[in-house]
């Protein structure tokens, strides 16, 4: 790929809304696409000298069912396995025209489709895709560890192959990444049986005491510089629930000593640095639970910070963002 592809590839970022919320306990992350858009997402983007496409919300109100067992626990599994079919092979279709895509969510359920589209894509260009989960919570269970049933809480395991969730993409093709390549990031709240699976697969994991102790800018460089030693791509998956509730109110799954804002910005400042990022999920927000909007701005100012919005102008590489394929 020549410098100028990969300079036009960098300036272009498509939006996907994906309005699932069966997949958590709590209902409402349905609107959460449009508070993003209401919040101004395009528009910022679009100050920063990037092209915008906006392919709107998807549906799933055609699409079939399966004729695949369902799991015993797995709650509303039929829906989330329509979602789930089309969000994979939509975001395979968006990241074929070389933009940068965005997933708008919805519940967390969406990155078992984002992530496999984006797998997908880079396996067929010889690239690894590695993943940073900044959330709460591990979301590593399956329907064998589960406590709830909620299938928010299996979207990690799902994308790192794990066993329980294997007819949801039905014929479409599965691209599940190694679990060493997904890097939880800011978790507080993990289920027992779930904390066994994650040992057994030697998930990596920083928590908030890590975070205490050595600070985002330390622990956030060690994911990038694993990232670019195997000429890799990341995907960040941004569950708003990683903040702290006090910094973000809207949403259903709250826990206390989350990421300050100062933190949570930190760490999209240096991931724009990198230019490793080619794909972002934004999950979980509530607005029916937020306080006049202010979740949904900061999601969008964290988003900002990721593409390149700074304060003080300084030097960055000239691909941030965007990977070469």
């Amino acid at each position: 790929m020549t410098d100028r592809t990969m300079t036009d590839r960098a300036r272009r970022i498509a939006l996907l809304g994906a309005p699932i919320d069966m997949g958590a306990s709590q209902r409402g992350t349905l609107m959460g696409p449009a508070a993003l858009r209401t919040a101004g997402l395009a528009t910022l983007l679009e100050s920063l000298d990037f092209e915008v496409v906006d392919y709107g919300d998807l549906s799933v109100a055609e699409v079939r069912d399966l004729a695949d067992r369902p799991p015993e626990k797995a709650n509303h599994y039929r829906e989330i396995q329509r979602w789930t079919r089309v969000l994979s092979r939509r975001g395979y279709e968006i990241a074929q025209t070389g933009a940068i895509p965005i997933f708008l969510g919805g519940d967390h359920t969406l990155s078992m489709g984002s992530v496999n589209a984006m797998a997908r894509h880079w396996q067929e260009r010889g690239r690894e895709l590695f993943v940073l989960w900044l959330d709460a919570h591990a979301d590593y269970n399956t329907p064998e560890t589960t406590i709830t049933a909620n299938m928010h809480g299996m979207s990690a395991a799902f994308l790192c192959g794990e066993p329980g969730l294997d007819g949801l993409l039905g014929d479409d093709p599965r691209a599940s990444i190694d679990p060493d390549r997904l890097d939880l990031f800011g978790a507080r709240s993990i289920d027992k049986l779930e904390k066994e699976l994650m040992r057994a697969r030697r998930i990596r994991i920083v928590d908030m005491r890590q975070i205490d102790e050595f600070g985002v800018a330390v622990l956030i460089r060690r994911v990038i510089e694993r990232v670019k030693a195997s000429n890799a791509v990341l995907h960040v998956s941004f569950d708003v629930d990683f903040l702290d509730p006090c910094v973000a109110p809207g949403v259903g799954t709250t826990v206390p000593g989350g990421a300050t804002y100062r933190e949570a910005h930190l760490i999209m400042e240096l991931l724009h640095d990198s230019g490793v990022v080619g794909s972002v999920d934004i999950v979980e927000l509530n607005p029916f639970l937020d306080e006049r909007g202010r979740t949904a701005r900061t999601a969008v100012e964290l988003i900002g910070s990721l593409f390149g919005q700074q304060i003080a102008d300084r030097p960055t590489p000239s691909n941030a963002i965007a990977p070469g394929e």
